[in-house]
């Protein structure tokens, strides 16, 4: 049990850390309103950073259904594994979002536009797009599974590889996330999508459950293309 705990709290800690600074940026009256995707990327990168030091030795530090999944399919995860990973990574999304509501409540009401309060939670598209939008998140899923999986042949000193995890989402963000909020992690959005539906968030509209598929479905794909890639290469 240990290991789906890990990864329970360790996604819980991610969605808190990186919902919040989406949170601190764009809702009313924050002390970090305005302060734009850098805040947002390195923020971000730090909130996956910092779980996978914490849990990595316990579960591997995956949070990512699109990478548990990848895992399994070249066999470096148990299957048997995979159900409770993803269970724990969802519940843990979850978790994390309605902290990040909890935390930020009074600014969420002070905030008039309910797209704004939903962006919090969940990703959208700058540009609707239904093709390109798969093709924006399956090209970050790839990138963030490829690397991933590079670095793991590279030796680093004891407690050097999250960063390097950090690193990957830091220049995805930077690079490839002005499309559609780089999701790159079903858990990352669903989970707090599906918060974002129940919470008692005041003036709020629709979860955008139209778009909800491309955040679920082409990471997944593009994580098991670049495992599957990776593996026939090295």
């Amino acid at each position: 049990m240990s290991i789906y705990l890990a990864e329970f709290l360790g996604t819980a800690m991610l969605i808190l850390l990186g919902d919040a600074v989406v949170a601190n940026v764009i809702l009313s009256k924050t002390k970090g309103n305005n302060g734009g995707l850098i805040v947002i990327a390195f923020g971000w990168a730090l909130a996956v950073a910092i779980p996978a030091f914490i849990f990595g030795p316990i579960s591997g530090a995956s949070f990512n259904p699109a990478l548990t999944l990848a895992l399994a399919v070249i066999g470096k995860l148990p299957w048997d594994q995979v159900p409770g990973y993803i269970i724990a990574q969802m519940l843990g999304a979850i978790v994390g979002a309605c902290l990040v509501y909890l935390h930020y409540r009074n600014h969420f009401d002070a905030t008039e536009d309910a797209d704004t309060k939903r962006a919090v939670f969940c990703t959208a598209p700058a540009i609707r797009d239904t093709f390109q939008n798969f093709v924006s998140e399956f090209i970050g899923t790839f990138i963030l599974v490829f690397a991933l999986l590079g670095f793991v042949n590279t030796k680093f000193a004891d407690g050097v590889g999250g960063l390097v995890v950090g690193g990957i989402i830091l220049v995805i963000g930077l690079t490839l996330g002005g499309t559609t909020g780089y999701a790159i992690n079903p858990a990352r959005d669903l989970g707090p999508r599906i918060a974002h539906a129940f919470l008692p968030i005041k003036n709020k509209q629709g979860s955008d459950w139209g778009y909800a598929w491309i955040p679920i479905v082409a990471p997944i794909c593009g994580a098991i293309v670049a495992a599957v890639f990776f593996q026939a290469i090295f």
